[in-house]
């Protein structure tokens, strides 16, 4: 077991394959204290890391200066109005409006395996895999108990940690903050990597120096947003790549967050996961439990590429679901761009059959074939198929395609509602509203208060309907707009501040319903493009769209930055046509395949009226996927060359768990006079094996490829792409 009490030291020591992570009891008062989370140690007696051996000392030896030691103590779940200045965690309002609160270790409980998060996407294992340990405490005062969990893996280097709230006393408590994970450590020159963005822009790499003071991402949308991401990184001065060491945090959650460091007057850093705070409130009763977020702690001492490694593996593994777990996902088309909201049966039918003879494997009806829908000014809620465009009616449409080999798939949005629509002329006050005030819209649009199980059954009831009467395979479920006007008309004034968290635990029954009852269609998921792109999501469906911006070359910064943390079998990536509908540019049909390859590999065009060339070339596309896709979805990826950094040339890398097959995608983004071929190393194959690439008379040692490089050439002019396919002898 990777956990284990020391209880004549009072120490924790909770070990990963390669980190160790230790927390230790002090004092009368029994505070918990972090000493320790970096490599794997073989003690476990490092309690001098807390500092209790100087001044100001602790309490019950110096309680003339509690106020000095509780604001420099690297606590362990650090609580707000007792003399710790710096960011709580955990933030409360009692009956008497007091906001002081102290949490005492008191008990404690290690076993095999982790428990599920009731109403949350929570990661799991297989037995054996995981071990947790449920370290109680408590304000006696306040009648509050507060567990910190802790659940290690044995395969993988993530420790997942969460918190659940117990209300034992006899008044009511409002909980003002409720963070997932704190933790206290020595600033070690730190930088920040962060991932930003916009609409169309997601998840560009950010990097800067930690400073003194605050920091960090955070969303009030509703979601995590396009803006920031639910991520952060804390790496020691020089890191690179394979160098240097790197703390990651991801929060397994997929509406309102913050991540937050603060750097203190002892140039300690204190950062935090979970909820954001502003617009958090919970009324916790007498006997009620409150649960927050997973987040998804990782140390590396190899540079960047081990953090991803941790991620990636640890996402397949213990957190995406179902039947395409580990499955190759269908080659899919989508009429979007193709037709936007005009289209009919026989335009969809005219794609399908061109498409299905170039090897794609399923066509997607996206947006515009419900209620009154042909453009976005109206009809979301209203669920039932229009059967002036698709006549003949849904199970028509599906069947004619299924007879063409293809597999059908179907868009919902089914958070939204449209004020011209039969569902908000019925209910009104089932979107999310403040009384007497004009809600904004956003694309002619408000959002449905799932917050009210009614809702989420009304829109379920309808989705089952349309789900039922067609074999649909497929289900792109888009969020086309963030919260705001925050009201519900169900919650009472104390309980608004939770319409934010209660409408995330809506969307995640209403998604649970549908993977459980059609465990065999596959879920996709959306939110304008890469809004809500995070492991909450990730644990209902095994892919989501990754941004509306399908260009090759704005793709390569999107699909940099979001491999980094997520594997690439999870991002939604397409072949679309060009000039590109998002930015305008041109880039070569072979150039966008291989981009798109990176991820879960579809198209976003109209086949039947694209270049004949490109036509052509759609079949020898569909052919790389299924020799590679495998590679892809299960390898270990490699970031080579960065694009964003050198703003000439994109490099990555897959090698397959056995090390005997590896890929290489290369992209010239700018072509330069003057210049030779490129000598580039290679990452992650075996030094002892001879591989072999595919075309060419070479065969080089895996050392050599690593360590001496290989010659990438015949990249002419800009946006040229590459492929390179090493197989081991």
């Amino acid at each position: 077991m990777g956990i284990v009490y020391f209880d004549q030291d009072r120490v924790f020591k909770l070990d990963t394959p390669h980190t160790s992570y230790l927390i230790g009891i002090v004092d009368e008062d029994n505070f918990v204290g972090h000493i320790y989370y970096g490599r794997r140690l073989t003690d476990y007696g490092l309690t001098n890391f807390l500092r209790t051996n100087e001044p100001p000392f602790v309490p019950s030896v110096n309680n003339r200066e509690r106020i000095s030691f509780l604001d420099a103590f690297p606590m362990e779940y650090p609580t707000h109005g007792i003399g710790d200045y710096r960011e709580s965690a955990f933030r409360v309002r009692s009956k008497g409006g007091h906001r002081a609160c102290v949490l005492s270790y008191v008990s404690h409980e290690i076993f095999a395996g982790k428990k599920k998060i009731p109403g949350l996407p929570t990661s799991f294992a297989k037995e054996g895999e995981c071990s947790t340990l449920r370290l109680t405490c408590q304000d006696k005062c306040l009648g509050l108990s507060v567990v910190l969990n802790y659940s290690v893996f044995e395969d993988v280097d993530v420790i997942a940690r969460s918190v659940e709230v117990h209300n034992m006393g006899t008044d009511g408590i409002m909980l003002q903050k409720v963070a997932s994970m704190s933790l206290d450590m020595d600033n070690r020159d730190f930088e920040m990597i962060t991932l930003h963005g916009a609409w169309a822009r997601e998840r560009h790499v950010e990097k800067r120096r930690l400073g003194t003071g605050f920091q960090g991402v955070a969303s009030r949308r509703g979601e995590p947003g396009h803006q920031d991401h639910p991520f952060m990184a804390l790496a020691t001065a020089g890191t690179t790549q394979e160098h240097g060491e790197v703390y990651g945090v991801q929060l397994m959650y997929s509406g309102n967050f913050e991540i937050r460091a603060e750097v203190s007057q002892y140039t300690s850093v204190r950062w935090q996961a979970g909820i954001e705070s502003e617009d958090f409130g919970w009324m916790l009763a007498p006997g009620e439990y409150f649960y927050a977020p997973e987040a998804l702690l990782t140390y590396s001492f190899a540079g960047i590429d081990g953090m991803t490694a941790c991620y990636h593996d640890f996402i397949r593994k213990h957190v995406i679901r179902g039947k395409y777990k580990n499955s190759k996902r269908p080659i899919l088309i989508n009429n979007w761009e193709a037709t936007y909201f005009d289209f009919n049966t026989e335009k969809l039918l005219s794609i399908a059959k061109e498409a299905s003879g170039l090897g794609i494997e399923m066509l997607v009806m996206d947006d515009g074939w419900f209620g009154k829908r042909n453009s976005d000014n109206s009809s979301l809620g209203d669920w039932q198929v229009n059967e002036e465009k698709l006549s003949g009616g849904l199970a028509h449409l599906v069947n004619e395609v299924n007879k063409l080999g293809m597999k059908f798939g179907i868009w919902f949005e089914p958070e939204m509602i449209s004020p011209d629509s039969e569902l908000y002329r019925k209910h009104p006050d089932w979107a999310i509203a403040v009384p007497g005030r004009e809600p904004s819209q956003a694309r002619e649009q408000l959002v449905l208060d799932f917050s009210r199980e009614e809702v989420v059954e009304g829109i379920w009831e309808q989705m089952e309907a349309i789900l039922r009467g067609a074999n649909i395979e497929y289900v792109k479920w888009d969020m086309n707009r963030p919260l705001c006007d925050l009201g519900s008309a169900l919650l009472t004034p104390e309980k608004q501040g939770e319409l934010p968290h209660r409408y995330m635990l809506g969307v995640y029954e209403l998604q649970e319903r549908l993977v459980t009852q059609f465990p065999d269609i596959l879920l996709e998921n959306c939110s304008g493009g890469g809004a809500r792109f995070d492991a909450g999501m990730m644990y209902y469906s095994p892919q989501i769209w990754c941004s509306d911006d399908t260009d090759a070359i704005e793709r390569l910064a999107i699909q940099e930055g979001t491999a980094m943390i997520y594997p690439l079998s999870t991002m939604g990536a397409h072949v679309s046509d060009c000039p590109n509908h998002a930015v305008g540019r041109t880039t070569p049909f072979e150039t966008r395949g291989y981009v798109a390859l990176a991820g879960t590999f579809g198209y976003e065009l109209d086949v039947t009226r694209i270049p004949e060339k490109d036509r052509e070339e759609i079949p020898r596309q569909t052919a790389l996927y299924h020799k590679y896709n495998d590679l892809i979805r299960e390898g270990d990826y490699y970031r080579i060359a960065s694009a964003s950094e050198n703003h000439a040339f994109d490099c990555w890398q897959v090698v397959s768990k056995d090390k005997k097959e590896s890929l290489v995608t290369c992209v010239q983004v700018l072509a330069s006079p003057s210049r030779r071929s490129r000598i580039i190393r290679l990452k992650g194959l075996d030094e002892t094996k001879r591989y072999r690439v595919e075309g060419e008379e070479t065969v080089l040692y895996g050392d050599s490829l690593m360590y001496g490089g290989i010659q990438i050439h015949n990249l002419k002019g800009d946006f040229a792409g590459k492929l390179i396919h090493l197989i081991s002898e």
